[in-house]
């Protein structure tokens, strides 16, 4: 099942006048219950689009947005992808949170010869370099940068025990690759203060608890967790390690995937009594940036947020906004609504000033990543639910 989105929204320019438009599918987790990043990202992406087609639109043609609901299971997008590919009209894939439907379709993508737009999904097989040409544009962050970012965290922070607690999925196992070669590059002269894995603990979606998972971390005497969770799990094991005597509560050092869900008033009460960071590459929450401010007023319009604390997965939103501007370039550079030259054209766009970063060069033929592991900062939930960057 799918939606088509046209925003017509003013934002101080004429609009497209073509009635039939180009349309950018997105394929990602919209029926996942308490699931906010599939939303977030079509936010980021209809702003954009609205802003595009207040501007003219793209080869005189509005560019508006279609959503598919994979539901997070690799099938069902695999058949999104057929019913994008088969409209003529459809530029563009963009993809959700979960790394392993993205990866399940890499050979379809390629195949088929549709531009993929990867907005969240952080394994780093993603951008697979055995594709050439490679179809998969990413600008987000990647497993390698974020494990790399929490051994650094953990060795600021003292941690020298860490239990590794991993979803068997694509995205576990390339962050527990990630994390061996992040621990791998320690100098061996600073190697005795490094931490090191003492458990690596897996489990699956969909568990009724992880009481079993913390309990082996604990045996294994960690001093602190690296967590590789989405909403569901991860927040479930938030709330059961604050049910444990204060002294054993572990700190938690997480990727960023339990961002994309709803955070309920129990585990926003149990954020508040344990040390937990999560990886996050941007915020708007004071950002006084003119892009930053622009698409917050939008969002406000829209009734998606009453402000920038308000906004659910910002990260998703932020990524998908700037992704869809730098498909609008690449398709007035191609002149052409050919997905080829599209592809082409986004390997050799110019500079870009974008809500996320300024990028000099976004993509290139050799490289299909947008940000750098710089893009790497922790933030903590504060009580109402928002997510702040910490200080250090």
């Amino acid at each position: 099942m799918f939606f088509i989105w046209g925003l017509n929204f003013a934002l101080s320019a004429q609009p497209a006048k073509t009635e039939i438009p180009l349309l950018i599918a997105i394929d990602a987790e919209f029926g996942v219950p308490g699931s906010t990043s599939a939303q977030a990202i079509s936010l980021g992406a209809k702003i954009a689009a609205a802003e595009i087609n207040a501007s003219g639109g793209v080869l005189g043609r509005r560019l508006d947005i279609v959503e598919y609901d994979n539901r997070a299971v690799p099938s069902r997008s695999r058949q999104n992808l057929q019913l994008a590919a088969a409209d003529p009209n459809v530029v563009a894939v963009m993809s959700g949170r979960f790394s392993p439907t993205v990866v399940d379709i890499l050979p379809d993508i390629h195949r088929l010869k549709m531009p993929m737009l990867v907005p969240w999904a952080a394994a780093d097989s993603i951008i697979d370099p055995t594709f050439s040409p490679n179809y998969v544009f990413r600008l987000s962050l990647t497993d390698s940068w974020v494990m790399s970012a929490m051994v650094a965290r953990a060795a600021r922070q003292g941690n020298k025990r860490i239990a590794l607690i991993l979803p068997n999925t694509e995205w576990g196992r390339s962050s527990a690759k990630a994390a061996e070669s992040a621990l791998a590059r320690i100098d061996p002269k600073t190697a005795k203060l490094a931490p090191k894995v003492v458990a690596q603990i897996w489990y699956s979606w969909g568990e009724a608890t992880m009481a079993e998972k913390l309990a082996s971390a604990k045996a294994a005497n960690a001093d602190a967790v690296f967590l590789v969770a989405n909403d569901r799990e991860g927040m479930m094991f938030v709330r059961e390690v604050a049910n444990l005597p204060a002294r054993d509560r572990l700190p938690i050092i997480c990727h960023w995937g339990i961002t994309g869900g709803a955070v309920s008033p129990e585990a926003r009460q149990a954020l508040g009594q344990i040390d937990f960071v999560v990886a996050q590459s941007f915020s708007f929450i004071n950002n006084n940036s003119v892009a930053a401010k622009r698409v917050v007023a939008a969002a406000k319009a829209l009734g998606a947020a009453s402000d920038a604390r308000t906004l659910a997965a910002p990260v998703g939103l932020a990524h998908a906004y700037d992704l869809v501007h730098l498909l609008g370039m690449a398709i007035k550079k191609a002149g052409s609504a050919d997905r080829e030259q599209i592809r082409s054209a986004l390997e050799n766009l110019g500079k870009y000033d974008g809500l996320t970063a300024n990028l000099s060069r976004p993509f290139s033929a050799e490289r299909h990543e947008a940000l750098t592991p710089a893009a790497v900062f922790f933030a903590r939930y504060a009580p109402d639910g928002a997510i702040e960057r910490t200080a250090k």
